[in-house]
């Protein structure tokens, strides 16, 4: 998709924006939250019920309201969420838990189609949404959606912004354990195949922030990464390794071994159903294994680090670091290959 530009007249960084924000209970969402907050908007947050309960305590929505309801009826978000009030923008944040077809189709396209109907109908002029960088060399079902929310959305008249990050932190730590119990870090082929610029939530969501006052950041598609070189998988071993006093430990595993599991998964998967979700999954974590989180050329087909713009200060080494200090903690829910 190239860029498109909408009809809106964007207002200066300065100028407050009344925000309602979805997927604000996710750890970029949080992030979010915390820098709308900051830059001094008046944010909504929009969640799901059973996550109600934890809003109040987050650090992240002090300073926020919270609003109940759910993401997937029409009448619940104009009903719970816009409420027949004015909002400037709407943020989001949301994203599929699992990235499986169904799921995908429902949250990372159809939901977001119901958001941008009901914000229209709001009125709202300006939409921010959390994509990814995947999504230029689709093969999964959740990238389909993904896209065709983003045609969606370029296509809406609002001033948009969509933002299409690299690898996150907490996909990236999975591994700590082993490497702390003198196992070994495990690599795709010989983990120099792919690379990628990580980039922390905090540094994201002031990022996400930046574009509802930032001219040069809206109506576009905005890959971004974290500060630094773009780094390979053996490379973060390497590191990961030397920070938690050890000789690197590297053990290769072979890719074949990826397309082993998701034939004999979608092979079982016709005659027993929950083993084809199963058959996607694996091909998620084939995708993430064999292809870089970097801009992709459509000329060359190659994944180009230089072109693949950088933002913030947070570098995933030094997360490293205060994770093995137990300074920092992640939740990785569904981000996650080993």
């Amino acid at each position: 998709m190239t860029d498109q530009h909408a009809s809106g007249t964007s207002e200066s960084a300065s100028t407050p924006r009344r925000t309602l924000l979805f997927g604000a209970t996710g750890t970029i969402g949080r992030a979010t939250a915390r820098a709308l907050i900051a830059r001094g908007h008046e944010v909504v947050c929009f969640v799901r019920p059973r996550s109600e309960s934890e809003a109040p305590r987050d650090e992240a929505f002090t300073g926020a309201t919270v609003r109940v309801g759910e993401v997937t009826d029409p009448e619940s978000l104009a009903r719970d969420g816009f409420a027949g009030e004015r909002f400037d923008a709407v943020v989001s944040c949301l994203a599929s838990r699992t990235g499986a077809p169904r799921d995908a189709w429902a949250v990372d396209y159809e939901a977001h189609v119901q958001i941008l109907n009901a914000a229209k109908e709001a009125g709202v002029r300006q939409f921010v949404l959390l994509s990814a960088i995947c999504v230029q060399n689709p093969k999964l079902a959740f990238q389909q959606a993904k896209l065709a929310f983003e045609k969606a959305l370029a296509e809406s008249g609002l001033i948009y912004s969509i933002v299409r990050p690299t690898a996150f932190f907490k996909s990236l730590s999975g591994q700590l354990e082993r490497v702390k119990s003198g196992k070994p870090f495990l690599v795709f082929g010989d983990g120099r195949q792919t690379a990628c610029k990580p980039i922390s939530d905090e540094d994201l969501g002031g990022y996400i922030a930046d574009c509802l006052g930032d001219p040069s950041l809206q109506n576009r598609i905005l890959p971004i990464g974290g500060p630094g070189p773009a780094i390979t998988p053996r490379e973060q071993g390497e590191r990961l390794c030397a920070l938690a006093g050890q000789e690197p430990h590297i053990r290769e595993v072979p890719l074949a071994l990826l397309d082993v599991i998701v034939a004999m998964l979608a092979t079982l998967g016709v005659v027993i159903p929950p083993l084809k979700e199963k058959a996607e999954l694996a091909r998620i974590g084939r995708y993430y294994a064999t292809e870089s989180m970097l801009v992709l050329d459509p000329e060359t087909g190659r994944y180009d680090a230089d072109a693949t713009p950088s933002t913030g200060s947070d570098t995933l080494f030094d997360f490293y670091e205060q994770l093995l200090a137990g300074t920092a903690t992640v939740d990785r829910g569904a981000h996650k290959v080993f």
